[in-house]
């Protein structure tokens, strides 16, 4: 059975920089929805992340998929507003080239 995409959804300014640094991972289904974002890095990880960018409208811009630990710059093109990171591989993430196919958590 395949989980239902869900994501947190980074809201503040320091949740923003914190990301998913720090955890250990996250739960099969579940992702970090970080707004005003067109940009990320992966020093200090300590799990490989799918990264999915989308524009303003919630479309899917740019997916780079089994990023590992250590990358300093992974860019998500001109149009990228958001991105939605997530544990690679998570097979919850995979159609979800527009987010309205994702339940975004408070």
């Amino acid at each position: 059975m395949r989980a239902e995409p869900a994501a947190e959804v980074a809201r503040t300014a320091w949740a923003r920089m914190r990301g998913l640094l720090g955890r250990r991972g996250l739960p099969a289904g579940r992702g970090l929805l970080i707004p005003r974002c067109g940009a990320i890095h992966t020093v200090g990880m300590r799990f490989a992340i799918d990264a999915r960018f989308y524009d303003a409208r919630g479309r899917l811009t740019r997916a780079a998929l089994g990023l590992r630990p250590g990358r300093p710059w992974v860019w998500g093109g001109w149009r990228a507003r958001c991105v939605l990171e997530c544990a690679a591989g998570d097979p919850a993430f995979r159609a979800c080239d527009d987010l309205s196919n994702v339940r975004l958590l408070a």
